[in-house]
Formats: C-alpha cells, sequence, structure tokens
C-alpha cells in the first residue's frame, strides 16, 4: 500500500509543472486512476506517455501498487 501523496509527489518530481490527479480506485491504496496534464507530453504517442508514467513508478508498481489506470494529455487543459 502506498498513500496516493506519496505517488502524486513521486510524479510531480517526474513530471515537473504537471497538474496531477490521483484518485484511490478500491480504498485499499493499490489502485489507482491517475490524470497527469503536462506540456512534456506534447508530440509523443499515447504509448510513449503511458511508458513515461511506468518508467516513473516502476519501483512502485512491483509491489504497493497493483493496478494504475491512467488519462494523459499535454497539458492543454491545464488550470
Amino acid at each position: 500500500m502506498i498513500p496516493p501523496a506519496d505517488v502524486k509527489e513521486k510524479l510531480a518530481q517526474e513530471f515537473p509543472g504537471a497538474v496531477i490527479e490521483i484518485t484511490d480506485l478500491t480504498g485499499g491504496m493499490d489502485h489507482y486512476r491517475i490524470v497527469i496534464e503536462w506540456s512534456g507530453f506534447s508530440g509523443l504517442s499515447s504509448v510513449a506517455r503511458h511508458r513515461l508514467v511506468h518508467s516513473a513508478l516502476r519501483e512502485e508498481l512491483k509491489g504497493p501498487i497493483h493496478a494504475i489506470t491512467l488519462q494523459l494529455s499535454e497539458g492543454a487543459l491545464a488550470r
């Protein structure tokens, strides 16, 4: 189990300036919906964006995080 705030902090380090929303889908702190709006995604395919996020959470996905659902955009919706 890993708290959503820790997931958000880790992603904020990897994706500076991004708008990040983390939702615990089950209440067990191991299934998350992750929404990231980041200008660095511009020009990248959906697969490339997903690979970046999976790479950023590589260690967490080996244990404390069981599943993630990703919604990734290039920051056009950033607040």
